[in-house]
């Protein structure tokens, strides 16, 4: 039903014009503010802990907020493979580029914060002939949209659907391969495909939270660093880039691999709780996500 109603809003957006697509999409968004209150529930109190010295309704409104933000980016999907409809600006882009030129791999690990969608287009835009495999679910496969997947085949992007059973083995085999072949993967790491995965334990806004283990195992497995991205919309139509300097994660001992992997999950937590206190309202991760609290 969903799928049918975003491709009518779509089909009208091709006839009437691109303003027939938020006047659509406003109610439905608000809709499912209304009509979801255990999935809301979840958002309240994931700005309970960002912002703990506020009161509830203003929780409330940061997810009213955070819901309509989301909805923006069904539009930008919409419009991104036309030419200069979606513009960038960036920071830390010369690590990537810098691993792409001299095909020496990377991991591109990304989140769901901003839209890294986007940022996977936009990168081939940014830099013609990059060799990027993007995992994702394959259930979000099916949902991103003919016109992202159709953009991002065109653009030279490998995707790698994971299975919802929890994956493959060669799925991490071609991952490295790919790497040692001087390519780069992306993968989202907040959070698993279908619960089967393996997590890491982290520490975020003074909360236990677990993100996927896979990114760290293969960077530790392939030698390959870590570029930690993120894609905010900070404007209409315009988006900003952000990568961190390259992350390696190395152990001199099959002992030492465990903590490897656990400071290296860390520095990810560490990043994107950095970039959510910028963009507070940029965090599209609608699951639980937050555990047991910590103590200070």
């Amino acid at each position: 039903m969903r799928k049918l109603y975003y491709q009518f809003i779509i089909f009208l957006s091709r006839k009437l014009g691109i303003w027939v697509f938020p006047l659509f999409v406003w109610p439905v968004t608000t809709a499912f503010f209304l009509l979801f209150p255990n999935r809301v529930a979840v958002g309240v109190r994931f700005y309970q802990a960002l912002f703990p010295e506020r009161r509830r309704l203003y929780h409330l409104l940061c997810t009213w907020r955070q819901y309509h933000n989301f909805s923006n980016l069904f539009l930008d999907r919409f419009i991104l493979n036309q030419d200069g409809a979606v513009s960038h600006t960036s920071e830390g882009w010369e690590y990537l580029q810098e691993a792409a030129d001299r095909e020496t791999g990377g991991i591109i690990l990304m989140s769901h914060m901003g839209n890294w969608e986007t940022a996977a287009v936009l990168m081939q835009q940014k830099h013609a002939g990059m060799r990027l495999l993007l995992y994702m679910g394959k259930k979000h496969k099916e949902k991103i949209g003919t016109f992202i997947k159709d953009g991002l085949s065109r653009s030279g992007v490998r995707i790698v659907a994971v299975d919802p059973e929890g994956g493959s083995p060669l799925d991490l085999i071609e991952g490295i391969h790919f790497l040692r072949k001087g390519g780069l993967i992306s993968l989202t790491g907040d959070r698993p495909w279908s619960g089967k995965e393996r997590t890491v334990a982290v520490r975020f806004l003074n909360h236990e939270a677990h993100v996927l283990e896979a990114p760290h195992i293969i960077a530790l497995l392939s030698g390959a660093p870590i570029f930690i991205l993120f894609a905010f919309r900070v404007s209409r139509r315009h988006y900003r880039f952000s990568v961190t300097e390259p992350i390696y994660v190395r152990a001199a001992t099959r002992a030492d691999r465990q903590d490897a992997i656990r400071e290296s999950a860390q520095k990810y937590a560490d990043h994107m709780e950095k970039m959510l206190r910028r963009h507070p309202l940029e965090w599209f991760n609608f699951e639980p996500f937050l555990g047991r609290k910590l103590s200070d």
